[in-house]
C-alpha cells in the first residue's frame, strides 16, 4: 500500500505543470544587465500590443537604451509622485522615434489593465500620441490610471503588459545614478525580441 501511495505521490509530482500560457505574446528585452521577460495583453490592449510588436519586428529597440527614471527624489517635492523606468528609441533613435505614427488610446477604464508593479505602458503626451516610447512601474502607480492625479487630462496611459521574469533586472536599472531624471549614462538595451 505505501507502494502505491509513493508512486501516485510521485506521478503527481511529475505531471505538475506550470499554469497554462494565456496565449498572449511575449518579448524579452535584452539589457547590459540582463534579460526582461514580458507577457503583452493582447487580448486587454490590441492596438497598443500591435503597435509594440511591431516596432520590436522591424528592429527598432535594437541598440536603444532605459534612459529615464523617476523616483520620489528627482521630482518636484509638490508633484504627485511617480516611479517608473523609461525606454525606447528617444535617446539614440530620436528621428525614428517621432516619425511613429501615434497608437490610438487604450485607456486603462478600457483595459482593465491597472499601473501595478512590473507593469508595461506606453508613455505619451495627448492622447493618440503615445509611440515607441515605454515605461515599466516600480511598484503599484495608481495615479497614472484614467482618473489618476499625475495625469493632467484624467485619461491615464495605456498599460499593456507586465514583466514576468526579470523583474530584479527592472530594479537594478531603476537604481542607477540619473541626473535630472535621465540615467546617467544609459543602460543599454542590446534588442526586444518575441520570444
Amino acid at each position: 500500500m505505501k507502494q502505491l501511495i509513493y508512486l501516485f505521490l510521485l506521478s503527481a509530482l511529475i505531471t505538475c505543470k506550470e499554469p497554462t500560457n494565456s496565449g498572449n505574446p511575449r518579448v524579452v528585452i535584452e539589457t547590459k544587465y540582463g534579460e526582461i521577460e514580458v507577457e503583452l495583453y493582447a487580448d486587454k490592449a490590441p492596438a497598443t500590443t500591435a503597435a509594440f510588436l511591431s516596432y520590436v519586428d522591424s528592429g527598432f529597440y535594437e541598440n536603444t537604451s532605459f534612459y529615464r527614471v523617476l523616483n520620489v527624489n528627482n521630482q518636484p517635492s509638490n508633484a504627485p509622485k511617480t516611479e517608473i523606468l523609461q525606454g525606447g528609441l528617444w535617446r539614440t533613435k530620436n528621428e525614428k522615434a517621432r516619425s511613429i505614427t501615434g497608437i490610438p488610446h487604450e485607456s486603462t477604464g478600457k483595459t482593465g489593465v491597472k499601473h501595478k508593479d512590473g507593469v508595461i505602458s506606453v508613455a505619451r503626451l495627448a492622447p493618440g500620441t503615445a509611440g515607441s516610447e515605454f515605461f515599466i512601474c516600480i511598484d503599484d502607480q495608481p495615479g497614472l490610471d484614467e482618473g489618476g492625479e499625475n495625469v493632467e487630462d484624467k485619461l491615464g496611459y495605456a498599460a499593456f503588459g507586465k514583466v514576468i521574469k526579470g523583474m530584479n533586472i527592472v530594479r537594478k536599472i531603476y537604481m542607477q545614478n540619473d541626473r535630472n531624471q535621465y540615467l546617467d549614462p544609459p543602460v543599454a538595451i542590446y534588442n526586444v525580441k518575441r520570444k
